[in-house]
């Protein structure tokens, strides 16, 4: 039996070994980290999935009066209660919501909370980002991006969280995008970047491939999914810059860089070009 270097399974890599090549300790220590690759992921994931179950139900199960709590009758806990009640209420809140008096409802409760000092802008904030992230037309999180950071010819992820407006805009001369740069390996803080377009590289990965990446430190890493005759063709280099802004330093020269040679410009060439 051959061994297959192309298999993209860490589980059958690790089991597809020439048996006749290995001895007795190293046949099982291959099958140890085969059921470590197994038994792992599942585990870990059952075992967070069983916190967060745990963690609403200890919040939302003693609100529950006593006479409508069913663990009060019976002699064992139920597991998802609390987590089954949320999802009612929040339901619930919602289809009242839609109807004339709970629109009335909200606008009152709305115009009650804009006219306390803090908690409008806390209130304000919070329900933009929520309208923004669950709204079907929202783009918010829909393309991952390659950007220099934090100096040239170094690079990181980001994902687009919409188009630069207003005075961010108006005073800066080019067009530019809003990009949230995550922190490896929390990507739920980060920086809020307004970088010009022509400076950024659209990347072909997904953006749940992209949060992998950011979220394993690179050892997860995806496929190019582009076609073969753009995956040779390189889109920017590290001395692109350097050699310019260093003579810009020293001479203060006022040297510019060369029309189309920034990374987005060249990378919707390529793409013209393949049309």
């Amino acid at each position: 039996m051959s061994i297959d270097n192309d298999s993209s399974d860490p589980v059958l890599s690790a089991l597809e070994i020439d048996k006749r090549v290995l001895t007795f300790g190293q046949r099982m220590r291959a099958y140890f980290f085969a059921g470590i690759l197994v038994i792992a992921p599942i585990s870990i994931t059952l075992y967070l999935a069983w916190l967060f179950i745990g963690f609403v139900d200890n919040r939302v199960t003693p609100l529950l009066p006593e006479k409508y709590n069913p663990e009060t009758y019976l002699p064992f806990a139920l597991p998802g209660l609390g987590l089954v009640i949320l999802v009612l209420v929040l339901t619930l809140t919602g289809a009242l919501t839609a109807g004339f008096m709970g629109r009335l409802w909200l606008r009152i409760s709305e115009r009650f909370l804009s006219r306390m000092p803090v908690i409008r802008n806390i209130y304000s904030a919070v329900k933009q980002i929520f309208e923004t992230v669950l709204a079907d037309h929202s783009k918010a999180f829909r393309e991952a991006v390659l950007v220099e950071y934090p100096r040239r010819g170094i690079w990181a992820i980001a994902f687009i969280t919409g188009r630069t407006e207003g005075e961010v805009q108006n005073i800066t001369e080019e067009d530019c995008i809003n990009i949230f740069l995550p922190t490896t390996p929390n990507p739920t803080s980060g920086f809020l970047l307004f970088v010009p377009k022509k400076d950024l590289i659209s990347l072909s990965m997904s953006v749940e491939e992209a949060i992998k990446m950011v979220i394993s430190g690179g050892i997860i890493t995806p496929p190019d999914h582009r076609p073969v005759d753009q995956q040779s063709v390189p889109l920017t280099a590290a001395h692109t810059y350097e050699d310019m802004d260093i003579l810009r330093e020293e001479n203060r020269a006022p040297i510019l860089v060369p029309k189309g040679t920034r990374p987005g410009e060249k990378q919707d060439s390529e793409k013209q070009d393949s049309d």
